[in-house]
């Protein structure tokens, strides 16, 4: 795959973490992110433990802290809930400079922010150190299933494709003259999702056609060529273990 072929997201810098196997980190990521689900909202000393390590991989993968913010803003719906939901949720009240908000629901809008705020940052460690393939030969080395692996190459691959063609759309449309209003983009735009969505699966069409003429029997060739030693597993998982001995402490003790 090209470097053009979706690697938008890889922040090309040497480091311990983009250096680990790519399996390896996507196992760290599951692990860590399940630890974090199970923590009760109220231990708060456990959340701040988690910050901090995912602070040290951050450093440890060299990412600039203004790209990790700006990637956040993926979490901005679930702010947004998280914001409404002291003032929608039911059962006690509480008075906080005025405003009454639900106990219930001050708690759960901590919960909401505190656990999808280090989902969201473990995620994008994983995708700012790992390359879309890298990422693919993991998940075929994890016994993902072979179709949902083929699923997943063609997707990455023809990402950059399917945004070009929507751009010269765009730029066809504009060079054309057409000045419709924002009411008028969005007729338009959901024409243009239409007929790019047809173009798609004709072109999906001529290429599996392609790939049959050249002896494609259903799986693709193998991506990845050899699996992680111990040591990496060990180095990989040292995070998302110490998250594990956090959540359970927490649970244990409750405080």
């Amino acid at each position: 795959m090209s470097g053009s072929a979706g690697d938008g997201l890889l922040i090309a810098v040497d480091s311990r973490i983009h250096r680990l196997p790519a399996q390896v980190k996507i196992v760290a990521l599951f692990v860590f992110v399940l630890a974090v689900v199970s923590t009760p909202a109220g231990v708060f000393w456990a959340f701040a433990l988690y910050a901090v390590l995912l602070l040290g991989c951050v450093l440890l993968a060299k990412l600039p802290p203004l790209i990790v913010m700006k990637r956040l803003a993926v979490e901005t719906p679930f702010i947004v809930f998280a914001l409404v939901l002291p003032f929608v949720a039911t059962g006690p009240r509480i008075e906080v400079l005025g405003l009454s908000l639900s106990q219930s629901g001050v708690l759960g809008s901590w919960n909401v922010l505190a656990k999808g705020t280090l989902g969201v940052i473990a995620a994008i460690v994983l995708s700012a150190s790992t390359a879309p393939r890298e990422l693919l030969a993991g998940l075929e080395r994890l016994r993902l299933p072979a179709t949902l692996v083929a699923i997943l190459s063609f997707m990455v691959r023809y990402l950059s494709v399917v945004s070009d063609d929507l751009h010269r759309m765009r730029i066809a449309r504009e060079s054309r003259g057409y000045a419709g209003g924002r009411a008028g983009h969005l007729k338009a735009m959901a024409g243009g999702v239409g007929a790019l969505f047809v173009r798609s699966f004709e072109r999906g069409e001529r290429v599996h056609l392609a790939m049959q003429s050249r002896g494609y029997t259903g799986r693709m060739p193998q991506l990845a060529a050899s699996g992680a030693a111990r040591v990496q597993w060990a180095e990989g998982l040292a995070v998302s273990l110490a998250a594990v001995a956090i959540a359970l402490t927490a649970r244990v003790t409750g405080l």
